[in-house]
């Protein structure tokens, strides 16, 4: 990307209204679709524009719902009339990556207020109604071999970092216990009420070795909603904006078919949106890392640039991660314990980027909230995207 789209791109849209249900454990009877609306139409309550405002809207698969001509449908649904539409499939970075096309839009011309919502309902029987194709490519190259699913993948990156770089358990269970501190200021978070600490994810299951039970999210039913808008409009609405500053994207083969598993495309993800923002790692205040896994996460806060590659382990061990800590991470509970309702999962990183940008994040708003990291991660380190918020332009 040339610098001069890079500058055209920088500050020329920011999120200026957000809803997000409380995650339920088990549906509550509402289908995708009405978890979606309910959420889309407190979105744009909370922005102070109108559905007549709303020129643009871009979504995401709900997984357990049929979701061919998702635009269209959910549009219909809410009444929208639009000029711009956009359908994002890039499985956990599809929630930011629904953001940099948004962005792209209003910056273009294309639209003036975009809409990006997801959402979906957590119903385990409704994976095997229809078996996925035998084509599918990591059924035919991966599975046989035996990796069979994702958390054999993850658990398989944090056994080869451990091995590579003397990486301990408790170095990644204090990620998960971190994150279960920040949760403990978001009542609707799944995990409220319930305290965690190292030796706690340490002592329950293993699931996959050497990843237990707490260090692996925790699917759910729910929705979230964000609207993006102009420059010159998001001045004169009722919230102080979270500025769209800069985005990058990075896609890579299966991790399996490359030369190092644990570099993954966050690399260049990461260092095209701080280069569009014009700021670096160093500057970054606060960051939302998709984290569906504990090893997730340590390798994404390396391929990002916030410590060297193998240095992730004692990076969070040196760090307070919690809302109140020097690098808060995650700081409305994360996936891990606020829950991830399907693909919606990344945008409740995009959600609580937002929210502590514009200062509305109550008893776990940061200390600084100039600079927000917030970045999403699809399939095994295979599409990735990264944003960067701003409190200023």
């Amino acid at each position: 990307m040339t610098k001069l789209v890079e500058d055209g791109l920088r500050g020329r849209s920011a999120i200026v209204g957000l809803a997000e249900l409380a995650p339920m454990k088990k549906p509550d009877g509402r289908t995708p679709l009405e978890l979606i609306s309910t959420a889309a139409i407190a979105a744009i309550a909370d922005s102070g524009l109108t559905r007549g405002d709303i020129d643009g809207l871009v979504v995401c698969p709900a997984m357990m719902q049929y979701s061919m001509l998702w635009p269209s449908i959910v549009a219909e649904h809410l009444g929208l009339t639009t000029s711009y539409m956009e359908f994002v499939d890039l499985g956990g970075a599809s929630a930011t990556a629904m953001i940099a096309r948004a962005a792209t839009a209003i910056a273009t011309g294309r639209a003036s207020s975009v809409l990006c919502v997801s959402g979906d309902t957590w119903d385990p029987r409704g994976m095997y109604l229809k078996p996925p194709p035998l084509l599918f490519p990591l059924r035919e190259f991966t599975a046989p071999y035996g990796a069979a699913g994702a958390n054999a993948d993850y658990a398989m990156a944090a056994r080869l970092h451990m091995h590579r770089f003397g990486t301990t358990q408790r170095q990644l269970a204090k990620i998960a216990a971190d994150q279960r501190t920040s949760a403990q200021q978001n009542p609707d978070a799944l995990f409220h009420g319930q305290p965690l600490s190292i030796d706690d994810v340490l002592a329950s299951p293993l699931v996959c070795d050497p990843l237990h039970k707490f260090e692996i999210v925790m699917p759910c039913s729910g929705a979230e909603a964000v609207v993006l808008t102009s420059a010159d409009r998001a001045r004169d609405l009722e919230h102080p904006p979270a500025w769209v500053l800069g985005f990058g994207e990075a896609l890579e083969p299966d991790p399996f078919q490359r030369e190092d598993f644990l570099v993954t495309p966050t690399v260049a993800a990461a260092r095209r949106a701080f280069a569009m923002a014009g700021v670096g790692p160093r500057d970054v205040t606060l960051a939302q890392i998709y984290d569906c896994y504990t090893s997730a996460v340590l390798i994404e806060l390396e391929d990002a640039g916030f410590c060297r590659k193998g240095e992730g382990g004692p990076f969070v061990e040196a760090h307070d991660l919690t809302f109140a800590g020097d690098f808060p991470l995650n700081t409305g509970g994360g996936m891990l314990s606020f829950g991830q309702p399907g693909l919606g999962g990344g945008m409740t990183l995009v959600v609580e980027g937002a929210r502590q940008i514009m200062g509305r994040a109550g008893a776990r708003q940061v200390r600084c909230n100039d600079i927000a990291f917030v970045h999403g991660n699809g399939g095994t380190f295979t599409e990735e995207c990264s944003l960067v918020f701003g409190r200023e332009r």
